[in-house]
């Protein structure tokens, strides 16, 4: 299943108000090369906006990786301030690709300016790779990550997603991508920050990353704010993950 069929019944489902906030946009960052994470975070911290980390091994411009001991003090902080969420996006960045006869499943381990590689994976292999970053969050932070995942690039299929539900993970989709990632050509940085203030819905799980490689000049951190400002403007409110109804319980068991 792709993500985007999955996004719809997200968006459904999240629509319901949390204690303060009766139009919930929820924010979500997957790792990049994390050269605007600290900007980033500032932003969410001036305006004390929750949002929701999904975490792998990705190259970063320090020459290392977003997991590495560069970044453990960053991580340690955003978790001691309990105001954020932290899923796995794999530690690999495994994108699937395709199931295979024999019950496994095909994936291209890439992320950023790394060369692809590929991997075929069974159940438990797929599902050793989703804790590993659980196990290097902990060690980081001292802190359980959350049984939460997105898949890089959003696509899945059932067979995935059953064999992750199996090993206690549940699937993380959104419904709006800010558009970070899109080739410059696509859309210029304004016309992007207009489209999300524009189109942006009760309920809405937000999707960003914490550098691309590829996007001049990048959308992120100086849209965040204005993002920000212009949602709150129109009547709405942010809230955490664990607030959402599709995923509070698993979030706060």
């Amino acid at each position: 299943m792709r993500a985007r069929a999955a996004a719809l019944l997200v968006s459904t489902a999240g629509t319901a108000a949390v204690a303060g906030c009766d139009r919930p946009i929820y924010l979500s960052f997957d790792t990049g090369h994390m050269g605007i994470a600290e900007a980033v975070v500032a932003v969410l911290d001036r305006h004390e906006v929750p949002a929701t980390f999904f975490l792998a091994a990705e190259p970063t411009q320090t020459g290392g990786h977003s997991l590495d001991e560069h970044w453990m003090p960053f991580w340690r902080r955003l978790a001691q301030q309990g105001r954020h969420d932290f899923g796995s996006h794999t530690w690999e960045h495994a994108i699937w690709e395709r199931d295979l006869p024999n019950g496994a499943m095909r994936f291209r381990l890439q992320a950023g300016v790394q060369a692809p590689r590929w991997a075929t994976w069974d159940g438990a292999g797929y599902c050793t790779d989703l804790q590993r970053v659980a196990d290097r969050f902990r060690a980081h932070t001292g802190q359980p990550l959350a049984p939460v995942f997105r898949a890089p690039w959003g696509l899945t299929s059932p067979r995935l997603l059953h064999q992750a539900a199996g090993c206690g993970w549940t699937h993380v989709p959104w419904t709006r991508a800010l558009g970070d990632d899109w080739a410059s050509s696509r859309a210029t940085n304004a016309e992007l920050l207009r489209q999300a203030i524009e189109r942006m819905k009760p309920g809405d799980i937000v999707l960003a990353h914490l550098g691309i490689w590829s996007r001049q000049p990048p959308l992120l951190p100086e849209a965040l704010e204005p993002l920000i400002r212009g949602l709150k403007a129109r009547g709405f409110c942010f809230a955490a993950l664990r607030d959402h109804p599709q995923y509070r319980t698993v979030l706060r068991r």
